[in-house]
């Protein structure tokens, strides 16, 4: 038991000991702290309504001044935001912006209000310390700082004002004849976040410094159009000419497109190629057909078969006129080929024509053509006829001397005769216009028409189209020595292109025309070669039936005639109702019968005086001397 009992009793001795130590320490730190809180407290009152020792806000040492004064000196001390320098930049371009401009202020009130309140804030020991590290080493409070972002954004707003642009696509232009080339413009454009979180980043340093201005930048879809421009110059260098191929030189079919017109019509087109726009210089095709369009009517002709006589006496064909080919404007192949032709630099392009060849030409025997004797020969006369009523029967029949009539073709009056006008050498004279003989250009015309459809009446031919007059015309029943009244009813007017005479050729040979104007007999001979195939004609007229008697004369005033002279203008004619019947017969049998009916008008005469003239008290003034035939 004794080896037991020494032990325990060391370990109860040891035990003492370690607690008499703790206890010694524990009442040391004990009176530490109270010597601390005693200090703190002790630090405390001489300081009161004062910042601690050592406090500094943003460098400015406010130590022991109340937190009025310290607010004093902090607006006297930081004047970052009214003498600083951010510098905002884009290159060599810069704004120097003050930071109270963009938005920076210090609140002094408040950093002092934090500097007073630094170690008097949390628990007793944790102050302490804080009081007590400021006064040791010092303590420099970051200062509270006022950033209004809204001013920073307007500014930034200004400055995009300047910086941003569009891209702009390269493009040309033109000044007279002159192409101006503009380079295309990459766009540019401020990032008003990425800018705005930089400049943030920089003011918060309260030190001046540089804030590069982050862009964005669009690149056009067209950055270069000098090829363009130079393709444009290239059109425009020279006038363009266009051509008819077989036109004679020093002749008519070439025209001249001048390059102030050229420039109206020249275009520009964007196109795309994959991901690469680009432009295509031109001529604009609207303007350009609607040119070409207006050249047509000039360029296109119709083909035309050679003209023959007959030759009485070796019975074969005399050419009077040679066959010519057809042409018309191929207006769409030309377009195509100006626009390749121009691009390439050639400003002389020969017009695409579209070509058709004649039925006959000047090579055709009478054998080809089934041409080998007259087939009916008919004599008109227009006895009494102005001088200008001549022209006209004799520019007239002149359109179908050696005219070719197709075998079963239809024979139009009106498109063999063309354009009546006194560009094509008619002249003035009396025409029947509604219920009216007035002057006009072509009067006489009809004797041409008439003088052929008695000779297609007479030759057996089917008369598909004719018109009569309104009225009995004298000069539509003469014969050799006088009158007959056995052709009234067989007249035909012709008023192109309204009123046509037509008849068909329904034979199976050529027909050949011939006419032949005789001014000394006053008479229009129209023959038809051909071969017969034993057609004969019989026909007969009812004669003037239901007569109505012609109304009293007219007499009208003419300021171009002279006192006391009365000319006779238009002659009376009874009205009346005519019907002529034909039967044609090829060897003796008949092949068909058709008859013509025609309602003639009753006509008074009608008589011009110059201005003063007494007129005569008379219903027939053709008794009256004072009348001018």
């Amino acid at each position: 038991m004794s080896s037991r009992s020494v032990p325990q009793k060391a370990n109860i001795t040891s035990f003492s000991i370690y607690y008499q130590v703790l206890a010694a320490a524990a009442g040391g730190a004990v009176l530490f702290v109270f010597f601390m809180l005693l200090l703190a407290t002790f630090f405390d009152a001489s300081h009161a309504g004062r910042i601690f020792p050592g406090v500094f806000v943003g460098g400015v040492d406010v130590s022991g001044l109340s937190p009025e004064q310290a607010a004093l000196l902090l607006t006297q001390k930081l004047t970052f935001p009214q003498e600083g320098k951010i510098v905002l930049k884009d290159g060599d371009k810069v704004w120097i912006a003050q930071p109270a401009e963009l938005g920076l202020s210090v609140d002094a009130k408040a950093n002092a209000e934090a500097a007073y309140l630094y170690g008097r804030r949390g628990n007793s020991l944790g102050s302490m310390f804080a009081k007590l590290a400021a006064w040791y080493s010092g303590k420099n409070l970051s200062p509270l700082l006022v950033y209004d972002e809204s001013a920073a954004q307007s500014y930034l707003l200004g400055i995009a004002n300047q910086v941003d642009r569009p891209a702009k696509d390269a493009s040309f232009g033109l000044n007279g004849i002159n192409v101006v080339a503009v380079p295309g413009q990459i766009g540019r454009t401020v990032d008003l976040p990425a800018t705005l979180a930089a400049l943030n980043t920089q003011i918060r340093t309260l030190t001046d410094g540089i804030v590069p201005l982050v862009l964005h930048e669009t690149t056009p879809e067209v950055m270069d159009a000098s090829q363009q421009a130079d393709a444009a110059r290239k059109i425009l260098s020279a006038p363009l000419t266009l051509q008819i191929p077989d036109a004679k030189p020093g002749g008519s079919g070439t025209w001249v497109i001048p390059q102030d017109q050229l420039a109206k019509m020249l275009t520009v087109g964007r196109v795309q190629a994959t991901d690469v726009i680009s432009y295509q210089v031109g001529l604009n095709q609207d303007a350009l057909k609607t040119y070409l369009n207006a050249l047509a009517p000039d360029i296109d002709q119709q083909s035309s078969n050679a003209r023959f006589t007959f030759n009485d006496d070796t019975r074969k064909l005399d050419v009077i006129q040679p066959s010519v080919s057809g042409r018309s404007l191929d207006v769409k192949a030309t377009l195509q080929d100006i626009n390749q032709k121009i691009a390439q630099g050639q400003h002389s392009v020969p017009l695409k024509m579209v070509y058709n060849q004649p039925e006959v030409t000047e090579k055709a025997t009478g054998e080809q053509l089934g041409i080998s004797e007259l087939v009916v020969s008919y004599t008109s006369y227009f006895r009494g006829s102005s001088a200008e009523r001549m022209q006209n029967i004799k520019t007239a029949a002149a359109n179908f001397h050696g005219l070719l009539v197709a075998p079963g073709a239809t024979f139009s009056m009106a498109s063999a005769m063309g354009e009546v006008s006194l560009d094509t050498g008619y002249a003035e004279a009396l025409i029947i216009y509604g219920d009216r003989t007035i002057k006009g250009v072509g009067g006489g015309v009809c004797q041409v028409s008439t003088t052929l459809f008695r000779t297609a009446f007479l030759a057996g031919f089917p008369i598909v189209e004719r018109h009569p007059h309104a009225y009995r015309v004298g000069y539509y029943e003469q014969n050799a020595t006088g009158y007959d009244d056995k052709w009234a009813g067989l007249d035909a007017t012709v008023f192109v292109p309204v009123v046509d005479f037509k008849f068909q050729n329904d034979t199976p040979y050529w027909l050949l025309m011939e006419t032949y104007f005789n001014p000394a007999r006053q008479s229009l001979t129209w023959k038809f070669y051909s071969t017969k195939d034993g057609r004969t004609v019989e026909w007969d007229t009812s004669g003037p039936q239901n007569v109505v008697d012609p109304p009293d004369p007219v007499y009208e005033e003419n300021p171009d005639l002279a006192k006391g002279q009365i000319k006779q203008v238009d002659w009376s004619a009874e009205g009346a109702d005519i019907t002529v019947t034909r039967t044609v017969y090829r060897d003796g049998q008949a092949i068909f019968t058709d008859s013509i009916s025609t309602h003639y008008l009753p006509w008074g005469d009608i008589f011009q005086y110059g201005p003063g003239t007494h007129l005569p008290n008379t219903k027939n003034p053709k008794k009256n001397p004072l009348i001018n035939p």
